[in-house]
């Protein structure tokens, strides 16, 4: 039964539970059902009349009628343990943020920013609606997913389908707390330092829930499932966890996911070429040959079209303070180097120097080390965004063009010197587009010695880089 009938069932049966809790009870019942509680009716008005003979405060109390009336086994106890916390502690309203009228006022506008950003993404529709504190739609898509991945008449490649189904969730969780950041960070000055802290904890907290539930929702399979359910749970953890944060043994696990992304992403891309080369279906010629044929289709005839794949120059401030973090970025990107044309790359402090023979000479782990040993750069210098500018305008120009993707690894803090950021349009005028990861914290980008705000107004694109999946999302939009 659909909300709005069960809204009239309710008012029919003339329940004397007061709306406010009659609402709410509702929306739990919706979020229970798209999580897989079968709920009837008629236990919905047994639970709403049973709530008059006790005192709702008193949460012992009221959970127990809930779960009396809601849950029927085993499997609907956990389910329903599961929902109870998630719906009435961790969605729970925040006394402190609904406080204020101007808290609130600031949360509408950031849910209309992220609304207008969804462009019908089904990934991100849920996360938006999981954010303002309706988790139905997450949890169906949750639920969904978790169906394919546990049928017994699965097709070939139905567990794959269910793990890039994840990870577009996962992607989607991240660019939606990045435009929360970027919102609050553009809004800086009108929204006090407090505030956006309360508000981005506020946020940051929903957006937790909702990775646990994607990595930790399966509550049965067989042993291999419980296994990968853990996997994923710590992978999903680790994707979050900063780059400058891992530990040794992190560090390691991270170089293996990254290997087992990039082998999926190739083949992803290898398909991808491969529909190119074939083309698109060329109608007259396919129905000129039919023509030989009595009007049969005998012979497809395509219309050949090239892939296009674009060149890469990335430009990478090896300075200490972003370093453990870059060396992640190259490390995939030169993994996907058969996914472009051709991969330049430049290090550089206060000087720049190119490294991409070091890469065509040794694996990928083996050129990154050789980077730090033998690249002819002062890495004890002071770190000078300008003076490397300048040097790439004097010696390397000629190898942008309009096939070229200029990426720009650093956290843009050049110790007060000139940025150049006239050298860095110039460059753009030359290139496909200028794409900048940070690897820092988006709120610190406009503070101190950081020159962000000035490069950010040449780049096509500046985007927060410090973790894995920060860094997924990243490559997955380059070359998809």
């Amino acid at each position: 039964m659909a909300a709005s009938q069960l809204h009239g069932v309710l008012a029919s049966q003339h329940t004397r539970v007061r709306f406010p809790m009659q609402n709410l009870i509702l929306k739990f019942v919706t979020s229970a059902r798209a999580a897989g509680l079968r709920i009837s009716t008629s236990e919905t008005l047994d639970c709403l009349n049973q709530l008059q003979h006790i005192d709702p405060l008193k949460e012992s109390q009221f959970s127990r009628t809930l779960r009396a009336n809601f849950a029927k086994s085993h499997r609907d106890q956990r389910l329903f343990n599961h929902l109870y916390d998630l719906f009435f502690h961790e969605l729970r309203v925040n006394e402190t943020l609904s406080g204020s009228e101007k808290i609130s006022h600031i949360k509408k506008e950031i849910s209309t920013q992220l609304k207008a950003e969804l462009n019908n993404s089904a990934a991100m529709t849920p996360i938006v609606d999981f954010l303002d504190g309706d988790p139905a739609g997450y949890l169906n898509r949750l639920r969904q997913i978790e169906s394919e991945g546990t049928g017994t008449t699965r097709g070939v490649g139905s567990g794959f389908k269910g793990m890039v189904r994840r990870l577009d969730i996962m992607l989607a969780i991240n660019r939606t707390s990045a435009s929360v950041s970027q919102f609050l960070a553009k809004n800086r000055t009108r929204i006090h330092w407090e505030t956006r802290q309360d508000i981005e904890t506020h946020y940051q907290q929903r957006l937790n829930s909702a990775l646990r539930l994607l990595t930790g929702n399966r509550t049965r399979g067989n042993h291999r499932h419980r296994i990968r359910k853990s996997y994923d749970r710590h992978l999903g953890k680790l994707g979050e966890t900063a780059f400058t944060s891992l530990t040794k043994k992190e560090v390691q696990e991270m170089r293996d996911a990254i290997r087992a992304l990039v082998r999926k992403l190739k083949d992803t891309v290898t398909l991808r070429y491969a529909v190119h080369a074939r083309g698109v279906l060329d109608v007259k010629k396919t129905l000129r040959k039919a023509a030989q044929y009595q009007g049969l289709p005998m012979e497809i005839v395509y219309k050949k079209k090239p892939p296009r794949r674009g060149k890469i120059v990335v430009l990478c401030d090896v300075s200490g303070s972003v370093w453990s973090s870059a060396k992640f970025m190259l490390n995939m990107l030169y993994s996907l180097q058969e996914c472009f044309t051709k991969v330049r790359s430049f290090v550089f402090v206060s000087g720049l120097d190119e490294v991409s023979h070091f890469f065509e000479d040794h694996d990928v782990d083996q050129a990154i080390d050789r980077v730090m040993s033998d690249a002819d750069i002062t890495y004890d210098a002071s770190t000078d965004y300008g003076q490397t500018l300048r040097e790439f305008k004097a010696d390397y120009m000629d190898i942008l063009n309009k096939k070229t993707t200029l990426i720009i690894i650093g956290d843009g803090r050049s110790n007060y010197t000139n940025p150049e950021a006239g050298i860095l349009d110039e460059m753009r005028e030359k290139c496909r587009r200028v794409l900048w990861l940070n690897p820092e914290t988006e709120v610190f980008w406009y503070s101190g010695d950081s020159e962000m705000n000035t490069y950010q107004a040449v780049c096509h694109e500046v985007r927060p880089c410090g973790n894995l999946n920060q860094l997924i999302a990243f490559i997955r939009d380059l070359i998809l």
